[in-house]
């Protein structure tokens, strides 16, 4: 506690009598499990990013609007492990007890969207609700006919969820309750190396959208034309846009509970098969190893397929003991009768 205080205090000070932005949003589309969040950002873009990755509160909710979470982000402000008790001079810190998260020294945009997740991750299992890193669709027309894609960065989540011919939930994070399923966000986070518009039209169009971000991609200073192939700063390069800029998103972002939930890996070694159908204890044994390769542009440094497991699909993001969240979805599937499917991307 000493330490955190340290921190948030120093970093306080640091962006004394500077100019911040902040966005007032939210969280969960099921009103039910519905978390508000201030988010302070010191970079303009930040707030742009995440007025797009959260959902936005109707002008009539703001007058009144009071945050359950608040997260305060700095990239200029560098940690002090000695001072602050943290591993470098990067942190990532939250604070349950004052509903607070501390992002200093990254100005990597996904740790705003991905605090708010790891803070869902530890509540709503206490609510019965499986909080899951997955993407989610839906038959257009019939929201009940939905289907959940499990899967790490880099797997498919994204594409697959954005399938022309279904309504598109949400690409990234949801919660399956007793109601259904339901997305976490308001917007999409999408790879954009090597994107193209016969590949993925969609996701193309909106890099040339008003107000999409684009990170870490390389262009022309002259036409500002974006290289999609350019590699030279990372093959991490994304795009961040609302979900209402894909032609066939949930206006709602609600689903039934899902019939097929769908466990993706990336196995770059030819062990798994392209498909397969799971018994309930085999998708429970991919759930909890989350088998994959770490793709090339997931991770810094990472340019030839790893690898790795990460517990649930998503470890970082999950604060609970792993056996919490499998549970959940083992009793999920089971009484809802959801087929399960391996399928190697």
């Amino acid at each position: 506690p000493e330490a955190y205080a340290l921190l948030k205090a120093d970093m306080l000070a640091h962006v004394q009598g500077r100019e911040l932005f902040v966005q007032d949003l939210y969280a969960g589309a099921d009103p039910i499990h519905r978390l508000d969040v201030r988010v302070v950002t010191e970079l303009a873009w930040h707030g742009l990013f995440i007025r797009h990755l959260l959902r936005r509160p109707e002008r009539a909710e703001l007058d009144g609007f009071s945050p359950d979470w608040t997260i305060v982000n700095v990239p200029s402000f560098k940690a002090d492990p000695a001072r602050h008790g943290t591993r470098t001079g990067t942190a990532i810190v939250l604070n349950f007890d004052e509903k607070t998260v501390l992002i200093a020294n990254t100005a990597y945009a996904g740790e705003n969207k991905k605090a708010v997740f790891t803070v869902l991750n530890y509540l709503l299992p206490a609510k019965g609700v499986m909080a899951m890193h997955c993407s989610a669709n839906h038959a257009t027309g019939n929201p009940v006919d939905a289907a959940v894609f499990f899967g790490l960065s880099g797997t498919g989540k994204t594409t697959l969820s954005a399938s022309p011919d279904r309504t598109l939930i949400g690409d990234d994070e949801h919660g399956w309750s007793d109601r259904g399923i339901f997305n976490f966000e308001g917007g999409c986070y999408a790879k954009t190396i090597d994107l193209s518009p016969e590949a993925e039209p969609e996701i193309y169009a909106t890099t040339h959208r008003f107000a999409t971000v684009v990170e870490n991609m390389v262009f022309d200073a002259d036409t500002l034309e974006l290289d999609f192939s350019n590699r030279s700063l990372t093959e991490n390069t994304r795009c961040a846009y609302p979900l209402d800029a894909i032609s066939n998103a949930s206006a709602t972002g609600l689903g039934g509970h899902p019939r097929h939930v769908v466990m993706l890996t990336c196995d770059a070694f030819g062990v798994l098969p392209p498909i397969a159908r799971l018994s309930p204890a085999q998708a429970m044994y991919h759930f909890l190893s989350g088998f994959t390769s770490k793709a090339a542009g997931t991770e810094r440094g990472i340019t030839e397929p790893q690898p790795t497991f990460s517990t649930c699909f998503g470890a970082p993001f999950m604060p609970r003991r792993p056996e919490v969240y499998g549970k959940l979805l083992q009793a999920k599937i089971a009484k809802h009768g959801a087929s399960c499917w391996l399928v190697n991307t």
